[in-house]
């Protein structure tokens, strides 16, 4: 059998099976970043998985990356998400929100604000806007007293979010956004104590990191990584030593988890799960690739030393993908142009296996 349906103890919280809901925007949010009803039944409807990781919720207006997305830097959010974690511990699960501050990646047409970045360096792409894609303007660049302060926004966040009554929160710190801006030798351009060297790039993730177990404990804090990852443009350099140096500092922290995407080579990967002590999610497919993680990808990460898997789009239109995995039952195809476009069709309209009479 594989360990794939085996428990795991996680922090305070013993999870049912090693299957992770990744966390995918999916731009269901009311105005003023207001969690929905929605949004409760879609979640409560994969609450099967050992840990759902919410949508990326952003700490701050300034912080928010795409129009659409829900937030949890007011009381009226917080009062929105209560009903979605309710629902989905009613239905026997667990869930922890996903903080993600945009940085660069933003627009003044969503937020009314000039984007923040670590230097003026704009992401390469176009970025969702209230009317359609526009290209991705230049960043205002923080000052070096200003940073704290957005580091600090993770863990006001995830104040919020264990207030609202998620079991825990995950860092963004991939694809390209505000950590992963810190971490890049080319959207980072800094020569202050958060630029240049790869003690100073990563001081940005490790002090927001630092902030949010001292806010709500290091058993319900995890973070998300994507080395070598080239989203929006960010590139690395010296990838396996600035991955090993960052988790080096995170393991002084006992965080909950590191969650890794699959975005440098596997011997690269493998280093990092060596370097990391504590309990590892894997994604081992490329975010938007190609490929779709699946049952055998799974075991081969578990054998690798991964303790969790996470599951992206197939839980889309599998929302009781744990029990088709379980059984080897076939997983229905995801309609991609229902992704952003809104509403409940794409979002609470794929049912669960229908088995013949």
């Amino acid at each position: 059998m594989t360990p794939l349906f085996d428990s795991y103890r996680l922090g305070d919280l013993t999870l049912p099976n090693r299957v992770v809901m990744a966390p995918m925007t999916r731009v269901r949010a009311a105005a003023g970043g207001l969690a929905t009803p929605s949004m409760a039944t879609y979640y409560a409807q994969r609450a099967t998985a050992g840990l759902i990781i919410s949508e990326g919720v952003q700490p701050s207006l300034i912080g928010q990356s795409n129009p659409g997305t829900p937030g949890l830097h007011t009381d009226e959010q917080v009062a929105a998400w209560r009903p979605v974690t309710a629902a989905v511990h009613t239905n026997g699960g667990r869930i922890f929100a996903q903080i993600m501050h945009g940085g660069r990646v933003s627009h003044p047409d969503t937020t009314g604000m000039q984007p923040v970045g670590p230097s003026a360096v704009p992401a390469v792409g176009d970025v969702f806007t209230p009317t359609g894609p526009k290209p991705a303007p230049t960043p205002r660049a923080l000052d070096t007293a200003e940073v704290p302060e957005h580091a600090e926004s993770y863990a006001a966040a995830a104040r919020r979010a264990i207030d609202a009554g998620f079991d825990g929160v995950e860092l963004h710190g991939a694809n390209g956004y505000l950590i992963s801006q810190f971490l890049s030798s080319n959207a980072n351009l800094r020569t202050d104590r958060y630029g240049g060297s790869l003690t100073n790039r990563i001081r940005f993730a490790v002090e927001a990191a630092s902030a949010t177990v001292e806010a709500i404990g290091a058993s319900r804090t995890g973070i998300r990584l994507s080395p070598g990852g080239t989203f929006w443009g960010v590139e690395e350099t010296d990838v396996l030593a600035l991955y090993t140096a960052l988790l080096t500092e995170l393991s002084r922290l006992g965080l909950a988890y590191v969650h890794l995407e699959a975005t440098a080579p596997e011997e690269v990967l493998i280093a990092l799960r060596r370097a990391w002590p504590g309990t590892l999610i894997m994604n081992p497919t490329l975010p938007m690739g190609p490929k779709q993680t699946d049952r055998a990808e799974a075991d081969r990460w578990l054998a690798l030393g991964a303790d969790l898997i996470s599951f992206g789009r197939a839980f889309i239109a599998n929302p009781d993908l744990v029990e088709r995995l379980r059984i080897g039952l076939p997983l229905a195809p995801v309609d991609e142009t229902t992704y952003y476009q809104g509403g409940d069709t794409g979002y609470l309209t794929y049912p669960t296996y229908q088995h013949a009479a």
